[in-house]
């Protein structure tokens, strides 16, 4: 269990608390593509209210929610061709956050040089936009290697989860889950459905765990029943990325699942997927982006694929876990290294340091480890995948399995 005043400084994210000033020297997924249009939307980060524009220009800016005159919200303006005109006053600000135009003011004055709205650095990449709340000079945004293959095909699937960003991470670290949320719970629904066989996928037993902190955060290995260390899974192993990611996938198939803090209280999930046939895929012309839905035509929480009982188990949780009232044992290891890693991290940025995966020199491509052939039948692993887990939603569903010449299914 954790003591009351460490959990506060785990899962507290805006300016000035020791998670938040740890967070901010990170690149953040602020939006997918498609909302970065001529209408100003709102965005939330890190417990700050901002508005995200692109100006008639192409070029795309994030300022704070609120105009620097008279406090109304900058979502209540028009683009112009540079910048983001205040629909209260007419006041324009670049990108950059410069005070462009201040009508009404007298012809000479120079007062607009001496106003700024708050602006912060974007930059986009593999259909995201990414934002940098933290202090100049920025970092390079990570080129990680599934937003920059260019011989692979995306989609995006998102949704607002009303809970703390950490106890989705822990998710990430506790292998254990698998078996039981998506083996045992996951068989009793699909027996109670009607379905009696199981996913085999998911209800073996885990013989051997073990979790290792590497350059990109932590690197999770296991050995299922009936396999070794010889299998991908333990000689391989897939990584968490520092602070924020879960690498997952097989069989040409690979996703990040980033969770990215809306506030102390939500996060914005992001499935990221990309499919990457032998000998690459043919150019897309557009990244899908769609939202998963968390609960039925009756209300309750969708729990009939792997996803959904993630999701579940985040939500119940609360808002944010309660940490002084759990008991930690000897399989929740790696929830207990994750927990002393953002700590360390949170130190290091107090003494001034960068932390871990900040990347100050320019690169193409940062390659992360992940298991390929850990489920035996490649097609019979992507058809259980777009049948499991958040790719059921994606409009291109069957597209992605024809791409790799796998056939169709009748889906029910």
């Amino acid at each position: 269990m954790l003591s009351a005043e460490k959990n506060e400084r785990l899962t507290r994210v805006g300016p000035g608390t020791p998670m938040g000033e740890l967070l901010r020297r990170y690149w953040w997924p602020v939006a997918t593509h498609d909302m970065a249009t001529r209408v100003p939307v709102k965005r939330r980060l890190l417990g700050e209210d901002l508005v995200l524009f692109r100006d008639g220009s192409g070029t795309v800016g994030l300022l704070a929610e609120q105009c620097p005159h008279r406090r109304a919200a900058l979502w209540l303006g028009c683009t112009e061709e540079e910048g983001l005109r205040c629909g209260y006053h007419g006041w324009r600000f670049s990108a950059t956050g410069e005070c462009l135009e201040q009508p009404g003011e007298p012809a000479d004055s120079t007062f607009k040089n001496r106003i700024r709205a708050t602006a912060y650095p974007v930059q986009e990449l593999g259909g995201l936009v990414f934002a940098y709340l933290g202090p100049l000079p920025a970092p390079e945004l990570p080129r990680y290697d599934l937003f920059v293959w260019d011989d692979a095909w995306r989609d995006i699937g998102h949704a607002e989860l009303p809970c703390n960003f950490v106890q989705i991470m822990e998710n990430s670290v506790d292998p254990y889950h698998v078996e039981w949320l998506h083996g045992r719970y996951g068989s009793f629904l699909r027996e109670l459905g009607g379905a009696a066989a199981p996913l085999p996928v998911v209800t073996k037993k885990h013989v051997k765990v073990a979790f290792e902190v590497f350059e990109h955060g932590i690197l999770k290995r296991r050995v299922l029943e009936g396999h070794t260390e010889e299998d991908e899974d333990w000689k391989v192993g897939h990584p968490l990325v520092f602070p924020h990611m879960l690498r997952v996938g097989a069989a040409g198939l690979a996703t990040f699942q980033i969770r990215v803090p809306i506030d102390d209280e939500n996060t914005w999930h992001v499935w990221y997927q990309t499919y990457r046939p032998d000998g690459g895929a043919p150019p897309q012309s557009s990244i899908p982006v769609y939202e998963i839905p968390l609960v039925d035509e009756r209300g309750e929480y969708l729990r009939d694929y792997v996803d959904g009982q993630d999701i579940v188990a985040w939500i119940t949780q609360g808002r944010i876990s309660d940490r002084t009232k759990e008991h930690l044992g000897r399989s929740d290891l790696g929830v207990i290294m994750l927990r002393k890693l953002y700590a360390e991290q949170m130190d290091a940025v107090a003494r001034g340091e960068d932390p871990l995966c900040t990347y100050r020199e320019p690169h193409d491509v940062i390659d992360l480890p992940m298991e390929r052939d850990k489920f035996g039948s490649a097609v019979e692993f992507r058809q259980l995948w777009t049948r499991e887990s958040s790719v059921r939603y994606s409009p291109i569903r069957d597209q992605v399995l024809e791409l790799f010449g796998d056939p169709v299914p009748a889906w029910t």
